[in-house]
């Protein structure tokens, strides 16, 4: 497979001390469902990676047609009963009318990362963005000596694929905010992406292993090594789950007897 060379570099900005404590702070703050382990979890190994990614750019054009609505108001007359008569009474109603809309617009789409690693995944990887791309440095070898440093392990038309959908994703949502009116619906755009870039840029991550329960394999845990931004899959308690629901059923029918009570009384 082939394995381009970097062509930027991050550098960590968050040291192996602080990572572990971001972490176990991270862990104690789980929700109440978690593995009561997790609040006193020993980490077992911290290693700081410089993990391919690929950095990519693209010019989108669009195509797009959406429902615009504008909101008026109206008066309306109605009829009720009231004290046994009917009576006529008026109120204010709000009500939208729709228009079709179709247009061009054309944007640059800056800076999306997606993984270049099978060790890191895409979706580990969007968790721990932003990283802060203002201090991109070109690569050189000497910017990560001493440290762990991955080569792609994803091929290029596999992230350029990841790249391209969380492109046309971001572009979609750009639409989503440039649509005029007070609502719209049905939007709908033909996007093209051009003028493309794509780069391997290694980026700054902690990976540590958290030790909950003696029986269980350990959590993995990564942190951004720039922010501190920390991501896992936090183990959930079944047993916890299964009793906080048999005490909302407990109360539920409690609730139940002593409305029945009440009323029969």
């Amino acid at each position: 497979m082939d394995r381009p060379a970097p062509t930027f570099t991050l550098g960590f900005a968050l040291t192996h001390q602080s990572a572990g404590e971001r972490v176990k702070s991270w862990l104690r703050t789980r929700n109440p469902w978690s593995h009561s382990g997790l609040k006193k979890a020993s980490l077992q190994e911290v290693r700081g990676v410089y993990v391919p990614a690929y950095l990519y750019s693209a010019l989108a054009s669009s195509r797009y047609s959406a429902s615009i609505g504008e909101n008026y108001t109206e008066t309306e007359t109605y009829t009720t009963t009231e004290n046994g008569k009917t009576v006529t009474r008026t109120r204010t109603v709000t009500k939208t009318e729709w228009r079709p809309l179709r247009g061009e617009l054309d944007e640059y789409v800056p800076d999306v990362l997606v993984t270049a690693s099978r060790g890191l995944t895409n979706v580990e990887m969007e968790a721990l963005e932003p990283f802060d791309l203002r201090v991109l440095a070109r690569y050189e070898p000497a910017l990560v000596a001493g440290w762990v440093a991955e080569e792609p392990s994803l091929s290029r038309d596999e992230c350029l694929k990841l790249a391209r959908e969380e492109a046309l994703a971001r572009v979609g949502r750009r639409l989503e905010a440039f649509m005029p009116g007070d609502s719209h619906r049905n939007l709908q755009h033909d996007t093209h992406l051009g003028l493309e870039s794509l780069d391997v840029c290694l980026v700054p991550v902690w990976v540590l292993a958290a030790r909950y329960a003696p029986d269980k394999p350990p959590l993995r845990v990564v942190v951004n090594g720039q922010s501190g931004e920390v991501y896992g899959k936090a183990p959930i308690s079944w047993v916890k789950v299964l009793l906080t629901v048999l005490v909302v059923a407990a109360l539920g029918l409690l609730v139940y007897l002593l409305m029945g009570q009440g009323g029969r009384s």
